[in-house]
């Protein structure tokens, strides 16, 4: 098989990646080669749990604490599955070496394998280059209302696991509406998160996002915000409900990710956000979050 393939970014940009590799059960193959069982429970089921993460300059972006999550959630929902820390840190650096990239988006994905049949279980990591178009960071991006409201009591929300269409759903309706992204909110009318994204209001010059418990994905880039809003003086609350309000009321809003880092939102329901540009607010942190990356990922020599 060959080991070129093309790849299509978000902003319609094509590039070309010299290798696809991915390392399944212990090994990096070629993508063409890999191959799961028809009867594995993460296909036929969702029964699976994953991380997605950044590749910067090499290297992943605060793997240790994207794989004590990994592993919490697996052990939430009770799934039986072979990986370690070690073996998926050693996986990570090997794929990116062998698939020739800089700059990733990673994703490690973990199910138990075949249902009801001998086997083993699944672990497998893909990585692939990274292409976020600098219109994101510049202009910001529009998002709507989901029509889809979080449920609580649901055992896969605040967790990444396999079970995803809903959000899939939510982004290809963003999509139809002209719009990056779609924003949901709890039944009781909390803010939640993005389809794919944790949440971030600023209203007289604080820092707002929801409380985990709401609940929502605790995000490493979520954190890694806290984090910096400490260091650079900006008050930042991550403990009080927000509702529909709070969202027409923000002056700044942002979105943020692993591979997508910090986005700012302009638009909600085409209605501007402030002055309908990146706030500065957001725009500081923005730029502490790169000096984070380089710092934790610095350049190669």
């Amino acid at each position: 098989p060959s080991d070129v393939m093309t790849s299509r970014g978000g902003d319609g940009r094509v590039g070309t990646m010299s290798k696809n590799n991915v390392y399944l059960n212990g090994a990096v193959v070629p993508a063409d080669e890999a191959a799961l069982s028809v009867f594995d429970a993460g296909f036929l089921h969702g029964a699976s749990v994953f991380t997605t993460l950044l590749g910067h300059n090499g290297a992943a972006f605060r793997l240790d604490r994207h794989l004590a999550r990994l592993m919490a959630t697996a052990e939430r929902i009770g799934l039986r599955h072979s990986a370690t820390a070690e073996e998926l840190t050693a996986a990570v650096a090997e794929l990116l070496r062998a698939n020739e990239l800089s700059e990733a988006r990673i994703r490690i994905t973990l199910s138990p394998g075949p249902v009801g049949r001998e086997g083993p279980a699944t672990t497998l990591v893909t990585a692939s280059p990274l292409e976020n178009p600098a219109s994101w960071y510049e202009k910001g991006l529009g998002v709507i209302v989901s029509g889809v409201r979080q449920y609580g009591g649901d055992l896969t929300t605040g967790v990444k696991t396999g079970c995803y269409l809903a959000r899939v759903l939510g982004r290809q309706a963003a999509a139809a509406a002209g719009a990056d992204e779609a924003i949901w909110f709890t039944t009781d009318g909390h803010l939640a998160e993005a389809c794919f994204c944790n949440v971030f209001l600023v209203r007289g010059g604080e820092v707002h996002t929801p409380p985990v418990d709401t609940p929502v994905l605790p995000g490493i880039v979520r954190e890694a915000v806290l984090e910096l809003c400490e260091k650079l003086g900006i008050p930042a609350h991550a403990d009080a409900p927000l509702g529909g309000q709070d969202v027409g009321e923000a002056q700044e809003m942002f979105l943020t990710s692993s591979c997508a880092g910090i986005r700012p939102v302009v638009r909600v329901q085409r209605r501007p956000v402030g002055d309908e540009k990146p706030g500065p607010i957001t725009r500081r942190i923005l730029t502490a979050y790169r000096e984070l990356l380089d710092q934790e990922c610095p350049p190669r020599r």
